[in-house]
């Protein structure tokens, strides 16, 4: 996947459409819950919120529209393309994808700037530049007081800033957040979802955050309900999710 297949949507914003179209997802294991029938669509540059309890299935879908695994039935397209037919998946998760995990998975050796610089060493850019994009983004949420600080000596809402961070340096138009605030207090959950926000704005992307929290979830545009391995709105009342248009 080369181009970004970047669109704007009704309200104006810029980023990529989310297409899930009748996705099923087994395990044999039974460890990892299964996708019975998920159909969804994200409009370009939405926040949306996927909420529901732990083993619902909310996870999985993320791996799915993150590529880091491949549905049993169904098709996920983002930007326009079917995921199924990418030649090379890990250059789509590189280029289109930030990914932010509840556990941050920083590397405890290296400080906050060398860690917002992980995604970049691929990219063969000198390492002025690998520098002044790490630092512009640790500034942005507002971590500037502490670049050289290594992952032990911050504190959990600064950890997970650090994460937001390097899932910026790519410059993706799709971010994924799996429990981003899971780990944190409720104060400092607040903070993070708000600065999700308020980067969503900022560098024109579309937002899919998984939570089972339903106060956390409230900071989206809209809200969807894992639920028996398919996907619920929920506007008030709880109605079946909207089906994807024809493709």
């Amino acid at each position: 996947m080369t181009d970004t297949g970047q669109a704007v949507s009704d309200n104006g914003r810029r980023g990529v459409e989310v297409v899930v179209e009748h996705v099923r997802k087994g395990f044999e294991s039974g460890l990892i819950s299964s996708l019975e029938d998920v159909s969804l669509r994200i409009e370009p540059g939405e926040f949306v919120s996927l909420i529901g309890p732990s083993g619902s299935g909310k996870s999985t879908l993320l791996n799915l529209i993150g590529a880091l695994d491949r549905p049993d039935a169904g098709y996920i397209a983002v930007g326009g393309h079917r995921l199924e037919q990418l030649r090379h998946p890990a250059r789509y998760r590189a280029d289109i994808v930030g990914f932010v995990f509840q556990f941050h998975n920083l590397i405890t050796t290296l400080n906050a700037l060398e860690n917002v610089q992980v995604p970049l060493l691929g990219k063969r850019l000198p390492r002025k530049e690998r520098e002044q994009r790490a630092r512009e983004l640790l500034i942005e949420v507002d971590l500037e007081h502490r670049l050289n600080a290594y992952p032990g000596t911050l504190s959990g809402g600064e950890r997970q800033r650090v994460a937001i961070a390097r899932a910026l340096a790519n410059r993706p138009c799709l971010l994924l957040a799996d429990e981003p605030t899971g780990s944190l207090d409720s104060a400092s959950g607040e903070r993070i979802m708000a600065l999700l926000k308020g980067l969503r704005d900022q560098h024109q992307m579309t937002v899919l955050v998984v939570t089972n929290d339903l106060a956390t979830a409230a900071a989206g545009d809209r809200t969807l309900r894992m639920r028996d391995g398919r996907v619920e709105e929920v506007d008030g009342s709880i109605t079946p999710a909207v089906a994807p248009r024809s493709e």
